[in-house]
């Protein structure tokens, strides 16, 4: 898999476009499981691992990479199968999630393919809450899963979602908020932890999984007479989201005269491939990289200070 980074402004093009490539890749059995290539670092024949004492049994330990340490997760144990055997066999893929980087240790790596996100679907609502899935979609007749790793990180290293005292107490007391926040997020742990933050503040939140649902959404408004941007404060979106991604809603919007003042945020667990020229291109407000509760916070109190000026 050398050069899976070797076309990053190759793949950049992708921006807008609703497109993406995912890593496919297998834990053992048939089952066919994807990763958004622009999240994967590097893979890798998986190296010796260290131990590591009180470790969550899900972290099989620690590899020494590029000069750095890095945690080796099973990612077939950290969704409820039982932890891969004979990992000198098996394969680490290298990701940077929310800031940081982290191993996942798979059977085996199959190869790239470039999708449309419109091809990518919500899981089945059979499938329960409880589920590790944000999308399936179908390859050659295969289906593949798209793994909530999101859900995943949360379970083995928590994050810090409170907002400070000192956040909080920044917010202006006599601004009255009407306006509620549109949450975009196709992960329902990202979900939660992003209303958390926007409700400390006393704002109100509306929380939908994906670009196209937000699309559909504005345009009720629309329909209903309704101004979208008399009625939000903000848009926070993810990028990655099945059926449309973020870069796409945010071009939509835009796009339509009637949507085109509303202030949108990118925020997203790709936190160290993309720049201002990115959001710049889909005409985002700004970009936030993944999970910093008073850095998002802070961003929504600066929105509730705008109230004053418009």
């Amino acid at each position: 898999m050398a050069g899976v980074l070797d076309s990053v402004n190759q793949r950049t093009q992708l921006v807008g476009q609703n497109r993406l490539e995912l890593l496919l890749f297998s834990l053992g059995g048939s089952q066919l499981y994807g990763i958004n290539v622009f999240k994967v670092k590097e893979v890798l024949q998986c190296p010796p691992l260290n131990e590591i004492p009180k470790r969550n049994p899900v972290v099989r330990g620690v590899a020494h990479i590029r000069g750095g340490t890095v945690s080796i997760m099973d990612l077939k144990h950290a969704t409820g199968g039982r932890p891969l055997q004979n990992v000198e066999d098996c394969f680490v893929i290298i990701t940077e999630y929310n800031r940081t980087t982290q191993g996942f240790l798979v059977k085996n790596v199959e190869r790239i393919i470039n999708m449309n996100w419109g091809a990518i679907h919500p899981p089945p609502k059979g499938a329960g809450k409880e589920n590790y899935l944000t999308a399936v979609t179908e390859v050659e007749g295969k289906l593949v899963e798209i793994i909530d790793v999101e859900k995943i990180l949360a379970e083995v290293s928590p994050v810090v979602d409170e907002v400070s005292a000192e956040i909080i107490e920044s917010v202006d007391a006599s601004v009255s908020v009407q306006k509620h926040v549109l949450i975009v997020d196709d992960s329902a742990i990202a979900r939660k932890q992003i209303q958390k933050v926007v409700e400390s503040l006393g704002v109100k939140t509306t929380t939908l999984k994906n670009g196209q649902e937000a699309v559909d959404y504005l345009q009720h408004l629309l329909d209903e007479g309704k101004d979208p941007y008399h009625e939000l404060l903000m848009i926070i979106s993810d990028i990655e989201m099945p059926e449309m991604d973020g870069y796409t809603f945010t071009a939509e919007v835009r796009a339509n005269p009637r949507l085109d003042q509303l202030h949108i945020i990118l925020h997203t667990s790709l936190s160290g491939v993309f720049n201002e020229a990115m959001v710049k291109k889909v005409g985002a407000n700004d970009f936030l990289a993944k999970f910093h509760p008073d850095e998002l916070a802070s961003r929504v109190n600066d929105r509730i200070g705008a109230l004053t000026q418009d």
